[in-house]
């Protein structure tokens, strides 16, 4: 991907530092960077796979924290036959007492109960977008880029692309605080799906300023 466009911003991928990357995923390397939480996941094939049939946040989270401003890669499918939610935290943590998510910024891909594309902020879930203007293929393996960066109003600024085209971009004018929640998580919400090829690397954004040309 050469460059994700947002509002007056560009994000060149290629260009940005590696904070983590794990290509292929196997049990070795499951245990040594990632906590499971909940659910039951697995390796295949380099695919970290989970499934979960409840309706809950069945997740593995990393046990390094990422904070600051960030850009999350990976490439994510259903699996056969699932149909629904991929799902991607960043800027979480755990409540070790409940074993729940706790603070987190989430997008998700073919979920939310009717088949949208949205973000929400958890734990309070009082900062949510949705929209179906997407069309999923179930099976079919998507390259999803997600991220944050604060503004100079210290507002956050939270986005998710699909294959390279943003999907949403959302300011959250009353943010998680990104310099001390910092875990990255895959979830499997009453579902069954996989994720590879994941890269978080430090973002770093070009100002983009427009204006318009009169067309008449």
């Amino acid at each position: 991907m050469d460059m994700i466009q947002l509002m007056k911003k560009k994000i060149y991928p290629e260009n940005l530092d590696i904070l983590f990357e794990l290509c292929d995923f196997n049990t070795n390397t499951v245990n040594k960077y990632f906590d499971i939480k909940s659910g039951k996941w697995y390796t295949e094939d380099g695919w970290l796979i989970g499934e979960n049939r409840e309706c809950s946040a069945a997740m593995a989270i990393t046990k390094e924290s990422f904070t600051g401003n960030l850009l999350i890669e990976f490439d994510a499918a259903t699996v056969d036959p699932a149909t629904r939610d991929i799902n991607v935290t960043w800027h979480g943590s755990w409540n070790e007492e409940t074993n729940t998510r706790e603070m987190g910024y989430v997008m998700g891909v073919n979920g939310f109960w009717e088949g949208r594309i949205g973000f929400e902020k958890s734990p309070k879930y009082d900062l949510l977008v949705l929209t179906e203007m997407f069309k999923f293929d179930p099976g079919r393996i998507y390259h999803i880029s997600v991220g944050s960066f604060t503004l100079p109003s210290n507002s956050v600024r939270v986005f998710m692309a699909i294959d390279g085209v943003v999907a949403l971009e959302i300011t959250d004018p009353d943010p998680i605080d990104t310099s001390t929640h910092g875990f990255v998580g895959f979830e499997a919400f009453c579902t069954k799906v996989k994720y590879k090829n994941l890269k978080i690397k430090r973002l770093q954004l070009t100002d983009d300023y427009k204006t318009y040309t009169p067309e008449f």
